[in-house]
């Protein structure tokens, strides 16, 4: 079987710049894949060619097998849904509403939605804790709870694959590892493959199967959370001091600032 997301040589460049280069990775089928990396390592650019909202220069993306630039727009939406790092604040439109916008690649020409696309988006409300919320306008969420919305209509296409651009990086604590736990959840109980980028190497630990470590657009790092979260590696990637030690809470490596001039141990 193919995997979910295959990417061979992949260049992506703006004019003047060039943000990606020859990357590859592949990723299995209901895997959970984090991206990390600095600021301006090439991680939305990233995210955002494997949604075709940015085309690529050079290199080849397939989903399930398929060259993705051969998929058509509703195949494409059957198959991928991808979440943006800031859901817009003034959305109008009720959660229930919302959510049923994730049934657009499924409906006939009328765009009439019928009682299992309802079923479905209330499926989604429900396993994204928001029933309660559902017909309260979007606008009137609070941070956490819009961003679950948003995840909510994506899980309602019932892709392949879903793609979510730095999640919570807005959010609180809690909402943090709520949106974690969920996506955990939905690879689990979906079978859905989940491709993030975040900028907590820590959750990523914690969650991943696997990582990417991007820099300067490259792959610097690629695998099980314990083969790229290291000292040298991380210190080389990042350019500050730290230490890598195994988390009291979990089999997974937990990462630890230190103030610049003081390395003990």
């Amino acid at each position: 079987m193919s995997p979910a997301l295959s990417i061979h040589g992949l260049n992506c460049a703006y004019p003047g710049t060039t943000v990606l280069r020859d990357v590859s990775v592949a990723v299995d089928r209901q895997e959970f894949f984090i991206v990390i990396g600095p600021n301006g390592s090439g991680k939305t650019t990233l995210i955002k060619a494997i949604a075709r909202l940015l085309p690529a220069s050079g290199g080849e993306i397939h989903i399930c097998g398929r060259p993705l630039n051969r998929l058509g727009r509703r195949e494409l939406a059957r198959r991928v849904a991808y979440v943006p790092q800031s859901a817009a604040e003034d959305t109008p439109f009720p959660v229930e509403e919302l959510v049923l916008m994730g049934r657009a690649p499924y409906l006939g020409v009328l765009g009439l939605q019928g009682e299992h696309d309802l079923a479905i988006a209330r499926q989604a409300i429900e396993f994204t804790g928001l029933s309660h919320l559902a017909d309260r306008p979007v606008s009137h969420l609070s941070g956490g709870e819009r961003q679950r919305a948003h995840i909510a209509r994506a899980i309602c296409q019932q892709p392949e694959l879903i793609l979510l651009d730095e999640p919570t990086a807005s959010l609180d604590l809690t909402h943090q590892i709520r949106v974690m736990e969920l996506m955990a959840d939905l690879k689990s109980r979906n079978a859905t493959t989940v491709v993030m980028v975040s900028h907590d190497i820590n959750l990523a630990a914690m969650f991943a199967d696997r990582l990417l470590l991007l820099v300067d657009g490259r792959v610097a790092a690629y695998g099980p959370p314990d083969r790229v979260i290291e000292e040298k590696i991380l210190e080389t990637a990042y350019g500050c001091k730290i230490r890598v030690d195994a988390s009291p809470f979990g089999p997974w490596p937990r990462v630890n600032l230190l103030r610049e001039g003081r390395v003990d141990g």
